[in-house]
């Protein structure tokens, strides 16, 4: 390449010593060499950077370059070339404002180098013109995937909520079903206490011994409220002892009663304390009636606890879709996380052990809520299905500097090194046909590096893989949410042709 004018051009003899270029024929050559101009770079300067608006396209001549992207703050260099040839800068001005115009990376000068520079309005003149049907099979492939990204992603969050309403509706059954139970029982006790209380109270017992057996109740009452847990073989003891002086007062069913007053906490002297004033021909309506007044009370105790954790997964199920939060705003991550794994419960085998090493003193980050729980959804998923049904299961955060750091940590068998720099591609998959669509890691990856300007990076080997989140504690200056085409283009910007 020795024909160049003072002006810094270059011959269309030169231009077509290009791979890029060889195939075009002599009025081709001439026009770019008319329009196109040589510059030089000095080492360590950049080219361009990433989010400048894209106004030329770059044909590199000679020195060595190097493509970089930005993450959290720091330049993460992604490939370096001295190839004669290779070409990066407005490689979409063809698109015109149908996209975003501006520079997914940063190209720098390694070394001295110099480039052929070609206006971007001119590049995307020439592939209009010279090539049409190019054109349409590019903007074809260009906006067809794109279109097939938003419509599968879609599919994809469609699939995880139908998994997670699947599930939230089998825990939500679950509590409701106690609770519709416990009611009908209470009704039928509550009936039944009605009838003892009539025995007791139709003149054969004093009004001092009712007012007696009154308190006695109210003590029942309380005794149940603050009932001891006992273990299966102390619960079997106490009835024994509890059935044992039921048989010797005469009173029927006492294998039925004694489970229920042991329950509530009733033993022996309670009951010799309760009765023994109203006589052997008012014990067996006054053991009834007190035996229906604990179990009323288990039992409204049993609604209690249903409601409970019926509000628990409701607040889970807000928590997780964040319905009720702005755009972006300070969360807490392990919040997040507790709400993804309470959606996730009915997915989490019973041989899995789900272990949280979080450090609480973590400070609340700027994100949206919502897409975060959809990264933390598609890790432990991925991590429950490498482990095939037993293992161990961690979350763990920290910090480290201005960062926030979620792992999420499996015992699985590990990802394959042939396979794992493949992990975050669109459609990439490892599962059978029919069983994934290869997007879930891509889009967490969007959300993370794009929308959040953090990272994600993952490490395995045989029973240890971990995926970290990284999250700035603070969001940069520039922090924007990019556009739909920034994103898609960041991470597949060839350096060279």
């Amino acid at each position: 390449m020795n024909a160049r004018s003072a002006r810094g051009k270059l011959s269309a003899a030169d231009l077509q010593t290009l791979f890029l270029f060889e195939a075009l024929d002599d009025k081709q050559l001439a026009w770019l060499a008319e329009r196109g101009r040589v510059e030089v770079r000095p080492g360590g300067t950049p080219v361009y950077s990433q989010g400048e608006p894209a106004t030329c396209f770059f044909v590199l001549l000679r020195g060595t370059v190097a493509v970089a992207r930005r993450i959290h703050g720091d330049d993460i260099e992604f490939g370096r070339t001295d190839q004669v040839g290779v070409y990066s800068g407005a490689t979409q001005a063809y698109l015109g404002d149908r996209v975003d115009q501006v520079y997914p990376n940063t190209l720098k000068a390694i070394t001295d180098v110099e480039l052929f520079v070609l206006p971007a309005e001119e590049f995307a003149h020439a592939i209009r013109t010279w090539f049409p049907m190019a054109l349409h099979l590019l903007e074809g492939l260009f906006f067809g995937t794109r279109a097939s990204n938003t419509i599968i992603g879609e599919r994809e969050r469609l699939e995880a909520l139908g998994s997670l309403t699947a599930g939230l509706t089998h825990e939500l059954n679950n509590p409701a079903a106690a609770a519709v139970r416990a009611t009908d029982t209470l009704r039928d006790r509550v009936t039944k206490m009605r009838h003892k209380l009539a025995l007791i109270a139709d003149g054969r017992v004093d009004g001092t011994r009712l007012h007696h057996l009154v308190e006695m109740q109210d003590d029942a009452v309380k005794r149940a409220y603050n009932a001891p847990k006992l273990s299966a073989i102390e619960a079997s003891d106490a009835e024994d002892e509890v059935a044992d002086w039921l048989e010797d007062h005469d009173i029927d069913r006492s294998w039925d009663i004694a489970p229920v007053l042991v329950a509530g906490g009733i033993d022996p002297p309670w009951l010799s304390q309760a009765t023994d004033s109203l006589g052997d021909e008012n014990r067996q309506a006054a053991v009834g009636w007190l035996t229906y007044t604990i179990d009323t009370e288990l039992l409204m105790g049993e609604i209690e606890d249903a409601v409970n954790r019926i509000s628990g997964l409701v607040d889970a199920a807000r928590q997780y879709s964040q319905l009720d939060r702005a755009a972006q705003q300070p969360v807490d991550v392990h919040e997040l996380l507790d709400a993804t794994l309470v959606m996730l419960q009915a997915k989490i085998p019973s041989a899995v052990r789900v272990v949280k090493e979080y450090d609480r003193s973590l400070p609340a980050v700027p994100a949206y809520g919502a897409e975060l729980n959809q990264v933390w959804t598609n890790l432990i998923d991925n991590a429950l299905g490498a482990m095939n049904g037993s293992g161990t299961l961690t979350i763990a955060t920290w910090r480290e500097g201005d960062h926030l750091y979620v792992e999420v940590r499996d015992t699985g068998p590990g990802i394959p090194d042939d396979i794992r720099p493949r992990i975050f591609e669109p459609f990439f998959t490892t599962k059978p046909v029919g069983e994934g669509t290869g997007l879930g890691l891509d889009i967490s990856y969007r959300i993370v590096v794009n929308k959040h300007h953090g990272d994600i990076r993952v490490t395995s080997q045989p029973g240890d893989t971990r995926f970290q989140v990284c999250l700035p504690i603070t969001p940069p200056s520039d922090a924007e949410d990019p556009s739909p085409v920034a994103a898609e283009s960041s991470r597949t910007e060839p350096a060279s042709g």
